[in-house]
């Protein structure tokens, strides 16, 4: 009989404190810092020793680097993806756009990134793509809580299980009108029947809060507004308010 191999053993990697991921992470990090001195891609490029191509991908998985034509490329990408591998998405892209795989993919993030479009469903990418969703709208509405973030963030948490005040659970989703946009209505789904709750309702509790971040004591103290149960749910998870440790403790048990 042969030598019996041990667990464990085998070649031993060349580099251990070696990490294509932590590298990744390191290299978009200090692309984001320049990018948001005002740098141009190729100032960039020549920092960090990398091709402009490049630095656009690691902006671009980073969620900070726009352009009309990334837009519709991850648009494209997005709709193909949702029923397609990642790789047959691409190739269909291309023949769409009429671009060749190095131009589609240049302007898609990175695999293990958030590389779906801001409206593509929850279902279709990783649980952890989905967490940098949620984290990346919380923090730009909390930067900036204006009414085009609080969108952005409610577009975010579709599908997500908030809790009301007594710790009911309870989710919504969108719906596409023309142009292929969210309507501004949201329909919530907690028994079986959905209810809709209007975009003007929510706007209304938002404006009703006296400073972001501060104890809303109760959802009615949000105004008399219909659906403002959810609309407590939704504010606490997004940071817009605070609520009493006793309503924690509710939200946490169920």
């Amino acid at each position: 009989m042969g030598k019996q191999r041990r667990p464990g053993g085998g070649r031993k990697k060349s580099k251990p404190e070696y990490s294509a991921d932590r590298n990744l992470a390191q290299q978009m990090e200090a692309a984001v810092l320049l990018y948001k001195d005002n740098m141009p891609l190729q100032a960039i490029a020549d920092a960090l020793s990398l091709n402009p191509i490049k630095v656009r991908k690691l902006l671009i998985t980073a969620g900070v680097y726009e352009s009309d034509t990334a837009k519709f490329v991850q648009q494209t990408f997005g709709s193909f993806r949702s029923t397609q591998s990642y790789s047959a998405a691409v190739t269909s892209t291309m023949s769409a756009l009429r671009l060749s795989r190095p131009s589609v993919t240049s302007y898609l993030p990175y695999e293990k990134g958030v590389y779906f479009p801001e409206d593509a469903e929850a279902a279709n990418i990783s649980a952890g793509a989905e967490r940098q969703r949620h984290y990346r709208a919380v923090v730009a509405l909390r930067k900036d809580p204006c009414e085009e973030n609080l969108w952005k963030c409610v577009v975010a948490f579709r599908g997500y299980k908030f809790k009301t005040m007594f710790g009911l659970p309870f989710a919504y989703t969108l719906k596409k009108g023309r142009g292929d946009e969210f309507t501004k209505e949201l329909w919530i789904d907690r028994r079986e029947d959905s209810k809709s709750l209007a975009w003007s309702s929510v706007m209304l509790a938002y404006h009703n809060i006296g400073k972001i971040g501060e104890v809303v004591d109760r959802p009615k103290a949000l105004g008399d507004i219909r659906g403002v149960s959810y609309i407590y749910g939704l504010f606490y998870r997004f940071g817009l308010i605070d609520v009493p440790d006793e309503v924690k403790e509710k939200m946490a048990k169920r």
